[in-house]
């Protein structure tokens, strides 16, 4: 991936779309966005994700999404490729009330297993000299040690974005063939061998934005005749590959 253009701290509203809606407000919100850079040229504008999530044996995070706990947090390793030399981004998502804040610090593939098991990060692991980007890696692994959280879930979709060219104040994305399926040990493989769809063919539309709500926001909700849902790709995946499979202590292969 290039340039980092994660919104740190954001609102965003989650809905659920057919494919021709999915046409329809790319036509739509085209008029008002440029195409992110990383979905440039990909076949249907769409680049692909790739999460691994850790949680703790009872499925802490989980349960604090299910229950609506004010203020939560998930903990995922994001990567976008087989490649050996591509990084790993250790991401702290965040909801305080209705505020979505991340943490986001990157490391060289190769070092992953070692600061899971414990070694501090070493400068020449990071991929960046930003300091946040450590201080993301060492909170990430104190949240983790103290939840005593492990690989969980591979989550993967197909990502059409589009963002603001000046300041990433507003981006709009588009979710396509959201997979999840177990997976307890901190490897990188793309590969989706025991996969669920757990919102069917059904595209995840995210409207974000740091500040004040777009204008053309409510216009494109209104037009589309939008009903905002909850859409924790996650969590769903939880729920589709079963909980029972996922709680309790499972040994990495």
């Amino acid at each position: 991936m290039s340039r980092d253009q994660m919104q740190r701290q954001r609102f965003e509203q989650k809905y659920r779309l057919d494919a021709a809606q999915a046409l329809g407000v790319r036509e739509f919100v085209q008029e008002y966005l440029p195409l992110d850079e990383n979905s440039v040229g990909k076949p249907d504008l769409s680049y692909p994700v790739h999460s691994l999530y850790l949680d703790s044996d009872s499925l802490a995070t989980y349960w604090a999404t299910v229950n609506g706990d004010k203020n939560r947090f998930k903990l995922r390793l994001r990567f976008y490729n087989d490649l050996p030399d591509s990084p790993v981004f250790f991401e702290i998502k965040r909801r305080v009330d209705r505020c979505i804040m991340k943490q986001r610090g990157g490391l060289r593939k190769e070092a992953v297993p070692w600061v899971l098991s414990g070694q501090l990060p070493q400068p020449e692991w990071l991929v960046s000299k930003d300091p946040r980007h450590l201080v993301a890696v060492q909170r990430f692994c104190e949240l983790a040690q103290d939840l005593q959280a492990t690989p969980r879930v591979h989550v993967t979709y197909l990502r059409e974005a589009w963002v603001s060219a000046e300041d990433n104040s507003v981006r709009v994305t588009m979710d396509r063939k959201v997979q999840t399926e177990p997976r307890f040990a901190a490897t990188f493989s793309t590969a989706v061998t025991h996969g669920v769809q757990p919102f069917g063919w059904e595209i995840i539309l995210e409207l974000k934005f740091t500040d004040r709500y777009p204008l053309w926001f409510r216009k494109l909700v209104e037009h589309f005749d939008l009903v905002q849902c909850g859409a924790a790709k996650y969590c769903e995946g939880v729920e589709a590959i079963g909980i029972e499979q996922l709680s309790g202590h499972h040994d990495a292969p």
